[in-house]
């Protein structure tokens, strides 16, 4: 999508439920309407609702609704630390906590990348969402079946590679493994995609993703228990770097329609979801 002016745009600090700073932004509905549908986007790794993509989803976005855009802990003007997918719950929830706030009765959240597994995982820790989006999302940890993906995982599992991304990307990373942290590894998204029904679950993915294979896209469907539909979109690359006007628009009908509007105007996948994927 091309890009939309954000230096001059200003934010607004939430605080998680374990009292890391958020920052986010809040965009009215363009019509000026009265709080009804409130989107929340939720950004990809080393993004930031600053970014140049994100203003360009949140333009076609808020056509449709209000619209909620935020940085996760440990990125751009957030505090904390990046744990890459497992507390990021917390700062989607307050970024939810506050549309609420704002008067928004059906709430979305639209994940991109990591964001679409935490949309995933908070929809089904905490609930209170009406429908989730997920796009180019994956549907495990520690996948490292293609090459951008084996490099960013140097990039969190080294020293050096958590410099580059703190002074490149502004993305700081926690050093300390989940396994240190907790003792454990945080549920994965096909763990518990089918804990979010009732609430209808949209996967988006494209056949040029360089990241995750439309494998992860299918696992997920088959592992919802609720209302899900897939799109395979051609030509679609990844995150918000593929996404075009006309697709975030698209994604907007199918929010308002699956939370009681009109009927919307996506693609759903014809084809059955694949089995699982391959290591």
């Amino acid at each position: 999508m091309s890009p939309s002016p954000s230096s001059a745009l200003s934010g607004r600090v939430l605080v998680a439920a374990d009292g890391v700073r958020i920052s986010a932004r809040h965009d009215p509905r363009a019509d000026g309407s009265a709080p009804d549908l409130g989107l929340v986007v939720a950004h990809g790794f080393t993004g930031s609702w600053r970014r140049p993509g994100i203003r360009a989803i949140v333009s076609a976005l808020v056509e449709a609704g209000g619209v909620v855009s935020f940085d996760f802990r440990g990125h751009g003007s957030s505090g904390g630390r990046s744990t890459v997918g497992d507390r990021e719950v917390l700062d989607l929830d307050a970024a939810v906590g506050w549309a609420r706030h704002l008067g928004y009765r059906r709430l979305v959240p639209v994940g991109w990348s990591m964001g679409a597994g935490v949309a995933i995982r908070h929809a089904a820790l905490h609930r209170g969402v009406d429908a989730v989006v997920a796009v180019s999302g994956p549907s495990r940890w520690y996948y490292r079946g293609t090459g951008p993906m084996r490099l960013l995982h140097r990039g969190i599992g080294t020293r050096i590679g958590r410099r580059v991304l703190a002074v490149g990307y502004r993305t700081r990373i926690s050093s300390v493994s989940w396994e240190l942290a907790g003792g454990s590894w945080p549920e994965p998204p096909d763990a518990l995609v089918g804990r979010i029904a009732p609430a209808p679950l949209l996967v988006v993915h494209g056949d040029l993703d360089r990241y995750f294979p439309v494998e992860h896209a299918r696992w997920l469907v088959e592992a919802a228990r609720g209302p899900a539909e897939l799109w395979l979109e051609p030509g679609f690359g990844h995150a918000e770097a593929g996404a075009t006007p006309d697709l975030v628009r698209r994604i907007a009908a199918w929010a308002h329609a699956a939370t009681g509007g009109s009927t919307a105007t996506g693609k759903p996948e014809a084809t059955a979801p694949s089995a699982r994927m391959p290591e």
